[in-house]
């Protein structure tokens, strides 16, 4: 499955709202399910809770499903946002990701 095709198979579940209205609901939604796989990861590290990957991954496909609602709601395919970012990623990091590339961003112009 693409990225796309995720996208348009997500949207019917979304429901009828204005753009507006779509834009908002998905942005509060992807803080509140970030929100609780950040948590997830907190118990783990913090409180001595096992990793439950399985839920981690219920949890990752909420994001994506609002992730994905944002984007329809700006008429953005998933596809395009993800060549758009590798894209920037490549350009930031071309040999790939180290903390000295990071320091240095080449991406970024310091005049």
């Amino acid at each position: 499955m693409t990225l796309d095709e995720y996208q348009q198979l997500a949207a019917r579940t979304i429901g009828a709202r204005t753009p507006t209205d779509q834009l908002a609901n998905m942005a509060l939604g992807l803080a509140g399910e970030a929100g609780e796989t950040a948590d997830m990861l907190k118990k783990h590290l913090f409180h001595g809770k096992a990793l439950d990957t399985e839920e981690l991954v219920k949890e990752l496909g909420d994001v994506l499903w609002y992730v994905a609602g944002m984007a329809s709601a700006i008429g953005a395919s998933l596809d395009e946002i993800g060549t758009r970012n590798i894209d920037k990623l490549r350009a930031r990091y071309p040999d790939g990701f180290s903390a000295e590339a990071s320091a240095r961003r080449v991406d970024v112009s310091t005049a």
